[in-house]
């Protein structure tokens, strides 16, 4: 196998040839086809993100087939295309385990973060955390659903019955998340960086009704509002445009410091809660949804060898929609 490492906090990844990785029981090989690049990525190479082991293999947007079976899987099959996602192991025994929140496991492994990822021809994957995803839709296309659509699903289910729904960062996330809020009924309001017009055409485009700068007041009051700019700045301005009894959801993993603000801006039972990881049954729920709105993702393709690339213009703001590696 091949693969983009990461051997040092915040070094650029190298090209690496490895023996192949040999499934073990409970596991699949996963022969990569494509690997969506998500700002958690971000976060794992700048090592944002604590107790990294480094070298590590960063992505977790992860569409392939299944070229080889540990002992004991006996829900998936070889050739079968499967999409493996963030959360790539739980317990299953902790307090949240038993609860039926394996979000939030004591004892978690993250795919690209805790164990190795997807920006590499192959990956070994949990079998239970792995998602059939049928023959319907191109790789690349689907792969930022792996975790720019799951996670902008649970945000969306955080939010509530909103019908006036604030998206502050239009990107991958973002741009998923409108078409499954248009499809089902609810007005979108888009908040991008000042100037970046492109987006703004994007946000209009997929049906959303406004679109302007974060810094910006709405033209109508929010039921509220998902943060997926890791931008603690924007957790005030977002406050300032929901409605009393609203809701501002911050959908990021990481996030810079939320600076102080006055009190009156979350009175009125405004609330502000996070998004942690996913569950298996949000992937469910969430393929059910996205084959409901018939979702088009805005991608840009990079050659696997070209991941440092990707990195940089996702760091600087300079793609629209999702970036997306191809082996």
């Amino acid at each position: 196998m091949y693969a983009m490492v990461l051997s040092a906090r915040g070094a650029p990844l190298t090209f690496e040839q490895r023996p192949d990785p040999i499934p073990g029981p409970g596991e699949v090989r996963v022969k990569v086809s494509a690997c969506g690049v998500c700002r958690t990525d971000l976060h794992v190479v700048d090592g944002e993100l604590s107790d990294i082991s480094y070298p590590i293999i960063p992505g977790h947007e992860v569409v392939g087939r299944i070229d080889a079976m540990g002992a004991g899987v006996e829900d998936l099959k070889l050739g079968m295309r499967v999409g493996v996602p963030w959360l790539g192991y739980t317990c299953g025994e902790c307090s949240y385990c038993r609860a039926d929140k394996e979000n939030l496991c004591d004892r978690p492994k993250f795919t690209g973060y805790t164990r190795d990822g997807g920006f590499a021809s192959h990956l070994v994957a949990d079998a239970r955390y792995c998602f059939p995803l049928g023959e319907h839709g191109e790789d690349a296309a689907l792969s930022p659903l792996l975790c720019a659509g799951l996670i902008g699903w649970r945000s969306l289910v955080m939010a509530g019955d909103s019908k006036t729904l604030g998206i502050y960062g239009f990107g991958a996330a973002g741009h998923i998340v409108t078409q499954v809020a248009r499809a089902e009924g609810r007005t979108v309001y888009a908040f991008t960086r000042g100037g970046d017009h492109e987006a703004q055409r994007l946000a209009l485009s997929l049906g959303a009704d406004w679109a302007g700068a974060s810094e910006e007041i709405p033209p109508t009051e929010l039921d509220a509002a998902i943060i997926y700019a890791p931008v603690g700045a924007l957790v005030p301005l977002a406050l300032r445009s929901v409605r009393k009894g609203g809701r501002v959801v911050c959908a990021g993993i990481h996030m810079s410091d939320i600076p102080t603000f006055p009190y009156h801006i979350l009175w009125g039972e405004r609330q502000v809660v996070s998004v942690a990881n996913l569950t298996r049954k949000d992937g469910v729920d969430f393929f059910t949804a996205a084959a409901k709105a018939d979702i088009r993702t805005h991608t840009t393709v990079f050659p696997l060898t070209d991941a440092n690339e990707a990195l940089a213009r996702l760091r600087e703001g300079k793609l629209v929609g999702a970036a997306v590696l191809r082996p």
